[in-house]
C-alpha cells in the first residue's frame, strides 16, 4: 500500500531538495556539486547524493569540467533536456501552429498546417501534434502534454472547450477526444489568457503582479492577472471583453450564437478598424495595414489614432475602473501595429475619463505569444509532475 509522504520526512525533504535543485539548474545554467550545495545549503554529502539520484532518474546530465585549483576538474551538470517534451498550439480559423519545446524550454520543433479545407479538429491536431513532435526528433512517448490555444471559453476546471464563435466544429469533450487520440493529457486555454501568460513570463509584465492585457486584432479580448494568477472567472468567461454592452452599438439578446457579434466587437473589432480607417482617408487589406498607414502619416493620422483609441479606452476604462491595475498591455496585431502612439492615447483617454489612470504599454512579446503561452503553461505543469516526483 502506497504511504503518503507527510511533512518533515525524509522522502519529502529529498523530493524539496530535488526541486530547488533541478530549478536552479534551470535558472542559472550547468552547475558544480559543490555550486549546488551552495546555493540550496545542502552539505557537500548531501548533494553528492542528490545530483546522483537525479543523474539514476536521468533528469540531470554531465555536461561538462570546471577547472578549479588543486586536484580534479568538477564535473558541471545540467538539467536533460529530452527528459520530457511538451508541446504548444495555436488554433485559428485559417492555420494552426505547434511547437514542441524539452523540459528546459527550448523550442525545438515547429510545424504549420492550414485548416482552411478541413472539418475535422482532430485529424488537424493530431498531425500538428505529431508532425511538430517528429520534427524536433522527439519521441511522442516523451511528450506530457499538450497545451492548445483557442478563442472562446474554456471551462477552468477541466480545461475542456465550451465555446468557440469562429470555430464551429469545436465543441464541448473535445479534450477527451483528443486526449484519447493521441493518448496525452490535452488541455485548452483561451488564447488571449496565454498571450497575458507569455507577457508576464517574458513581456512587458515581467514582475507586475496585477494587469490587464487587451487584445486588439481580428476580435477584442481581455485577460486579467491579478496576484500573479490569471483570473478565469467561474465559467471561463472572464475577459470576453467583446461581449461587453457599450454606447454607439446595439446590444444582441442572444450572445451565444455564432453569427452573433457584442458590441464591443462591434466597435473596436476589425472591421470597425477598417471602416474608421476609410473615414480618414486610410485603406488596406487589413486592420493591421490601416494602422500602419496612420502610423507612418504622423500627424495626418493623428484623428484616425484618436478615434481608434477613443473606442479601446471604453474597454480598458470599463474594466480598470473595476480592478484599478497599475499596468495594461495592448496586444494583438492592431494593437501591434499601434505602437506606442495608439497605446499612450489610449492611457490618456482612460485617464481624461474615469478616476483610475493605469499605464497602458505595447506588448514586448511581438512572435506568437499564444503559442509562447501555450509552451510556457504545459512545461510549468509538466515541470511539477516530473520535478516534484519521488520515484
Amino acid at each position: 500500500m502506497a504511504v503518503t509522504p507527510r511533512p518533515g520526512t525524509p522522502r519529502l525533504l529529498r523530493a524539496l531538495n530535488d526541486r530547488a535543485a533541478l530549478e536552479l539548474l534551470l535558472s542559472r545554467g550547468p552547475l558544480t556539486r559543490a555550486q549546488l550545495g551552495e546555493m540550496t545549503g545542502l552539505s557537500k554529502v548531501t548533494a553528492s547524493q542528490l545530483v546522483e539520484r537525479l543523474e539514476e532518474r536521468g533528469l540531470v546530465t554531465r555536461v561538462g569540467e570546471q577547472a578549479g585549483g588543486r586536484g580534479p576538474n568538477a564535473q558541471l551538470y545540467a538539467v536533460t533536456p529530452g527528459s520530457a517534451h511538451v508541446v504548444g498550439v495555436d488554433f485559428g480559423p485559417d492555420r494552426v501552429v505547434a511547437a514542441c519545446a524539452d523540459i528546459t524550454g527550448t523550442v525545438i520543433g515547429r510545424v504549420e498546417l492550414s485548416t482552411k479545407d478541413t472539418d475535422d479538429p482532430v485529424g488537424v491536431v493530431h498531425a500538428a501534434v505529431v508532425q511538430a513532435a517528429s520534427s524536433a526528433h522527439a519521441e511522442m512517448g516523451t511528450v506530457r502534454r499538450v497545451v492548445l490555444g483557442t478563442p472562446g471559453l474554456v471551462e477552468p476546471d477541466t480545461g475542456d472547450i465550451r465555446f468557440a464563435w469562429d470555430l464551429p466544429r469545436w465543441r464541448h469533450g473535445l479534450r477527451d477526444t483528443l486526449g484519447e487520440d493521441l493518448h496525452l493529457p490535452i488541455a485548452f486555454a483561451n488564447d488571449v489568457n496565454l498571450a497575458a501568460i507569455a507577457e508576464a513570463h517574458v513581456g512587458a509584465a515581467r514582475g507586475v503582479d496585477d494587469f490587464l492585457l487587451l487584445w486588439a486584432g481580428r476580435g477584442v479580448g481581455l485577460a486579467v492577472v491579478l496576484g500573479g494568477r490569471l483570473h478565469q472567472g467561474s465559467a471561463g468567461a472572464a475577459g470576453e471583453i467583446g461581449y461587453l454592452p457599450v454606447p454607439g452599438a446595439p446590444i444582441p439578446r442572444d450572445a451565444s450564437k455564432r453569427n452573433v457579434k457584442g458590441p464591443f466587437q462591434q466597435l473596436a473589432g476589425a472591421e470597425a478598424v477598417r471602416m474608421i480607417g476609410r473615414d480618414h482617408g486610410f485603406r488596406g487589406a487589413s486592420a493591421v495595414d490601416v494602422v500602419r498607414a496612420a502610423v507612418a502619416a504622423g500627424a495626418k493620422g493623428g484623428p484616425f489614432l484618436d478615434e481608434l483609441a477613443g473606442r479601446l479606452a471604453l474597454g480598458v476604462a470599463s474594466a480598470a475602473i473595476v480592478l484599478d491595475p497599475p499596468m495594461v498591455v495592448l496586444a494583438g496585431e492592431v494593437g501591434q501595429a499601434g505602437g506606442s502612439a495608439l497605446a499612450e492615447r489610449v492611457q490618456h483617454e482612460v485617464a481624461a475619463t474615469t478616476l483610475v489612470s493605469p499605464k497602458v504599454v505595447v506588448t514586448e512579446v511581438t512572435e506568437e505569444p499564444v503559442l509562447q503561452g501555450a509552451l510556457r503553461t504545459a512545461l510549468d505543469a509538466v515541470r511539477d509532475e516530473v520535478f516534484g516526483s519521488t520515484v
